[in-house]
């Protein structure tokens, strides 16, 4: 990449961006599969902001080429370390879609093989290679979701602890905050973080005698490579113990080498997650990309808060169970209105925030007195197969923050574009807060996602029973006719999950069509690794029960169910006439 000379605000990219803040050498090293956007919603730039509140000199070598060494070398060898993440997504999925096809690069043209195929272990190898000795630390979600043996989809294989497979000195799992400023203080302390084994949320290689006790010993990776019931006891004992209050370390042995991840690190508590969003982020994209005609996709969140982290909904096809944990954590609602007051006195707002949300926006607020305690329950889910009564969703104070939000001078809109539970608006205490949603924050739309209509196929989601989308629809409807204008549903489907038989997609099709929608927000199901629906695809067995599931796996059957779930693409039509056929339809 060519060098920008402009004295900016941002973390250093290029060399005269570090002479300019006087340093002659970084501290840490952030290397990312994301262009650098200095923005909340970007998790290079959370940690870069994060470690330069804490003192150090950061610098961030984005999308490095892999084969061109000055790339990684630019800003010189760090004092203290470098750490790697692949980007905001696991860099397989960003590069083919469920069908194993190339995407084109999200970014846009001009990006194009700026982010390799499993980023983590190619951006550590070249680490390594140009900076001798460097400690080198993994996190983001790729290295999260594949800090154990797991089960790789585009291998069809099980593939080993990336730890191991990257050759990386170690990985922070989940956001890392708490993770990345412990380790790099005792790096500045001068130890050696190799074999580290009493900071939560790391994964470590340690020496057999290293172990700590009470750890939970996970199957081998050889024998979960090779067998089906070890692989899903491996998966179940993990899951079982990721939690930040109650979860043991577990360990798990790769060939005489063993693979030592300690229990999540605990939730950020509202101070320390008002401290992480208000740091002094530029909101935008380096200037560099300024020349590349920006980063494409970046208009949608740049006017976006967080205001929520964590979900306990445990949708089995999701990774957020096992990345950012079943704890809700909740900014304050001062630190939530000073960032949307400093975004409304910004030249470029237009008066309209995008989101406020998180990965469940009606969430926001939620608590349960078990978690600062006991943690997220061990054998009940918070939200399946009903709400569970000790969690509390103070909707009064969601709507005591939309209201004052659309009270800030210059806001006009505010929105919540976030994912919503609908099961949670059946509740009456929700009425309020669902009508003044429908009425001032979905645009016109509103996301919700029934993923499927057949409820043994939901059931292994772990998702709602139809029946209780249909009750939803009809709240939302009766809402719609107290409103001035119409509001939307926008549907997000999933096709051929694990236990979804061809005639299941059928009935599927049917039920949709007799309900007169159309769905366009379908999506072909992906095995993400370390998630319950991976060990389904991978085992044709439930993890937690050993229930044998039908899985639907050749491209042909996957095909015909899409062409049955969506009868109006001209695509479908043949499909669909052999899956009829198939069918005795």
């Amino acid at each position: 990449m060519a060098r920008h000379m402009t004295k900016t605000s941002f973390l250093p990219m290029f060399p005269d961006e570090m002479k300019a803040r006087g340093w002659a050498e970084l501290d840490v090293l952030l290397v990312s599969g994301d262009p650098y956007v200095d923005h909340p919603a970007y998790g290079t730039a959370v940690i870069g902001r994060l470690l330069e509140a804490e003192g150090y000199k950061v610098g961030i070598i984005a999308q490095p080429r892999p084969d061109v060494p000055e790339d990684f070398t630019r800003l010189g060898r760090p004092r203290l370390c470098a750490c790697v993440a692949a980007g905001n997504v696991d860099s397989m999925i960003m590069n083919y879609t469920a069908n194993k096809r190339r995407r084109r690069p999200e970014e846009g043209k001009g990006f194009e093989g700026t982010r390799p195929d499993r980023a983590s272990i190619v951006y550590t190898n070249r680490l390594r290679a140009v900076f001798k000795g460097l400690p080198v630390i993994l996190g983001g979600v790729e290295a999260s979701m594949r800090r154990l043996a797991h089960y790789d989809y585009w291998d069809d294989a099980v593939r080993r602890s990336l730890l191991l497979d990257a050759k990386a000195d170690m990985i922070l799992y989940g956001m890392a905050e708490r993770q990345v400023v412990e380790v790099v203080a005792r790096l500045a302390r001068g130890e050696d973080i190799r074999g580290v084994h009493d900071v939560r949320g790391t994964v470590v290689a340690v020496k057999k005698e290293e172990i700590p006790s009470e750890t939970v010993e996970l199957p081998s990776f050889e024998d979960v490579r090779s067998g089906a019931k070890a692989f899903n006891r491996a998966f179940a004992l993990a899951y079982h113990e990721s939690d930040p209050v109650r979860g043991k370390p577990v360990v798990q042995a790769h060939a005489g080498r063993y693979v030592l991840a300690l229990p999540p690190a605990r939730p950020l508590s509202p101070t320390e997650l008002d401290r992480v969003y208000e740091l002094p982020y530029v909101r935008r994209p380096h200037p560099f990309y300024d020349r590349l005609g920006g980063v494409k996709g970046f208009e949608t969140v740049r006017w976006s808060i967080v205001a929520v982290r964590g979900c306990p909904g445990e949708c089995h096809f999701c990774g957020l169970t096992m990345h950012q944990g079943r704890i809700v954590q909740s900014r304050s609602h001062a630190s939530i209105l000073r960032e949307a007051g400093a975004m409304a006195r910004h030249p470029d707002f237009r008066g309209t925030i995008t989101d406020v949300g998180g990965p469940t926006a009606n969430l926001y607020a939620a608590e349960c007195r078990q978690w600062d305690t006991a943690g997220a329950c061990a054998k009940k889910g918070c939200l399946m197969p009903s709400k569970c009564r000790s969690l509390k969703v103070h909707y009064d104070r969601t709507l005591a923050l939309y209201r004052a939000l659309r009270r800030i001078p210059g806001v006009k809109h505010v929105f919540v574009a976030s994912g919503l539970r609908y099961d949670l608006f059946l509740d009456p205490a929700s009425d309020e807060y669902f009508r003044e949603v429908c009425a001032h924050h979905v645009g016109g739309q509103m996301k919700v996602a029934p993923e499927h209509t057949e409820n043994k196929v939901l059931s292994l989601m772990n998702k709602p029973p139809f029946e209780r989308y249909e009750e939803f629809v009809k709240k939302f409807e009766k809402v719609n006719a107290s409103l001035n204008s119409r509001r939307y549903l926008v549907n997000y489907f999933i096709s051929a999950h694990p236990g979804s038989r061809l005639e299941d997609a059928f009935f599927f099709s049917k039920k949709l069509q007799g309900r007169g929608m159309r769905p366009e927000q379908v999506q072909d199901f992906l095995p993400l690794p370390m998630t319950v629906a991976a060990c389904l695809y991978h085992t044709g067995a439930h993890p937690f029960t050993g229930e044998r599931v039908f899985v639907p796996r050749g491209e042909t059957e996957r095909a015909m169910q899409r062409a049955l779930i969506q009868p109006q693409n001209p695509r479908s039509q043949g499909l669909i006439r052999r899956a009829l056929r198939v069918l005795g339809k």
